[in-house]
């Protein structure tokens, strides 16, 4: 048993398929006594509030993984010549002085 669709509700315009609902062209009522709000512009969906919020945090999460990296990469001859020794309350700690007993040359 096939459904057919009404006759009365098919034109030449449509071709069957029935037109979207449209939006009204009036504004909705505002009450000039209800509260005054508009709403926060944004990108994507994120507002400046929460994009501050995600960059702070990104900021932060940032600056801990390049200490991290920093550190952990300390005892590379290449990065403790060229970075550690150049940090002004750091720097005598990395300067490595081999006894001479330990020295091959």
């Amino acid at each position: 048993m096939s459904v057919r669709p009404d006759p009365s509700r098919l034109t030449a315009l449509n071709h069957g398929i029935q037109p979207w609902n449209q939006r009204p062209a009036y504004q909705t009522y505002k009450s000039p006594f209800g509260p005054k709000y508009a709403t926060e512009p944004h990108f994507h969906g994120i507002s400046l509030r929460q994009a501050a919020k995600y960059g702070t945090t990104a900021a932060g999460f940032g600056a801990v993984a390049g200490v991290f990296a920093i550190f952990f990469f300390a005892e590379v001859p290449r990065v403790r010549e060229d970075i550690m020794k150049k940090v002004p309350i750091l720097g005598s700690y990395f300067n490595v002085e081999i006894a001479p007993e330990d020295n091959p040359f």
